[in-house]
């Protein structure tokens, strides 16, 4: 989708443009100037969305609960922010502004000289991207640090980047646009925050993974599963699978995989329904259907643990599949 663009001197438009695009919210302007314009340029664009921001005023703004991660990188001026009961902190040139998806979001004060790119990410699309590079589940929500130095280093390497796309995404038959390419520039935007921001799986992320360092009859048990998540295994049938007892494959799996082998299984399972809705026709396909095509006998569970997990109801993923499609 080619790039959105809105400049206005009112309010309530400025502030419906950006629940169309980001999140709902309430704006307070601080500093009223005369003639002053907001402008924005986004492109959303899967479940990356860029925008280039500014309000021309002082402004304070209240945003709730994101629902997805977040990431405000201030090309000139600057802004004050807290999330959940946190104290105040301020993104700079130098800064970037981190927000989860969980807590209360406020803005306490977006300078008018503020310019800042945007990056808003689906919960889901972070946390299956981090789980893909470490070939093994994570918690959910991932707790990124709230601040990133984009002076040097992997920060910098990631603004970079960030700026490049978007000012690809303005070019009509920019690489972002492209249904192959996009996708893979997208893939390595959400991997390289992963890479540029502090959180519990970064060490891992420059380690070998769990399941490939593992040892053969381990590797083994982990293939099995990905290949065939349906299958009704028992951990009789895993360790077999291993060629070891039952009590050497669960210990091995909590040394090297950091979960037993059928939490690790139901995690495969839950990713492969995720993905299965995400790309389905809600006319031909239902949950139902999709868990019990993956291994999931007790809905309710699964509905519970698929909650969890992706922060909705599977139902959820599916519909916002149809209104995709339309």
């Amino acid at each position: 989708m080619p790039v959105v663009t809105h400049a206005s001197g009112d309010v309530d438009e400025s502030r419906a443009f950006l629940g169309r695009y980001f999140y709902s919210s309430y704006v307070d302007v601080l500093s009223w100037k005369r003639s002053w314009q907001s402008r924005f340029d986004v492109s959303p664009s899967g479940a990356v969305t860029l925008g280039d921001l500014q309000f021309g005023t002082d402004v304070k703004i209240h945003f709730g609960e994101l629902g997805a991660y977040h990431v405000d990188l201030p090309m000139a001026g600057s802004l004050v922010w807290r999330q959940g009961g946190n104290a105040p902190l301020q993104a700079t040139t130098r800064t970037a502004a981190v927000f989860q998806p969980v807590g209360d979001t406020h803005l306490e004060k977006w300078d008018g000289d503020c310019r800042l790119l945007a990056v808003k990410i689906d919960r889901a699309a972070l946390e299956d991207e981090l789980a893909r590079l470490l070939d093994a589940p994570v918690r959910s929500p991932v707790t990124l640090a709230p601040t990133i130095d984009v002076t040097s280093g992997p920060g910098a390497s990631w603004l970079r980047l960030v700026r490049l796309m978007t000012a690809d995404a303005e070019q009509p038959q920019g690489l972002i646009h492209h249904p192959v390419v996009g996708a893979r520039l997208r893939e390595a935007l959400v991997a390289g925050l992963l890479s540029a921001a502090d959180h519990p799986y970064r060490d891992r992320l420059e380690r070998p993974s769990p399941a490939t360092a593992a040892p053969v009859a381990i590797r083994r048990v982990v293939e099995a599963m990905q290949a065939e998540p349906a299958r009704p295994f028992t951990v009789a049938d895993l360790a077999a699978i291993a060629g070891v007892s039952i009590r050497s494959l669960q210990q091995s799996f909590q040394r090297f995989v950091g979960m037993s082998p059928m939490t690790y299984l139901r995690h495969v399972r839950l990713a492969r329904v995720h993905e299965h809705l995400r790309q389905s026709d809600p006319a031909l396909h239902t949950v139902t259907e999709t868990a019990y095509r993956y291994g999931f006998t007790h809905l309710g569970r699964f509905a519970a643990e698929y909650r969890a997990r992706y922060g909705v109801p599977p139902r959820e993923t599916l519909r916002r599949q149809a209104h995709r499609s339309r």
